[in-house]
């Protein structure tokens, strides 16, 4: 039987289930100019403007070799897949 006040157990052969990370919410204030350039850039790529953000930032980063070991592939564009009934 679990405690509620824990939650399940789990035996020594269990691994428990990694839950996925939050993805965290930045304000970002930018020029009007630069926020229309980007939305071009991004609709041109058939990308939302947050995710040329998050793209850009990414390639920054790994080419300045500070891109974290750790961090998860960006998320797949386009549409989730169908899951299966």
């Amino acid at each position: 039987m679990t405690d509620p006040s824990t939650g399940p157990s789990t035996g020594p052969s269990e691994t428990p289930k990694r839950r996925p990370q939050q993805r965290k919410q930045v304000l970002l204030r930018l020029d009007p100019a630069v926020y229309e350039a980007l939305a071009r850039w991004a609709g041109d790529e058939l990308r939302s403007a947050n995710a040329q953000i998050e793209f850009l930032l990414r390639k920054a980063l790994a080419e300045a070799g500070r891109l974290p070991k750790d961090t998860g592939p960006l998320p797949r564009r386009g549409r989730p897949p169908v899951s299966e009934p």
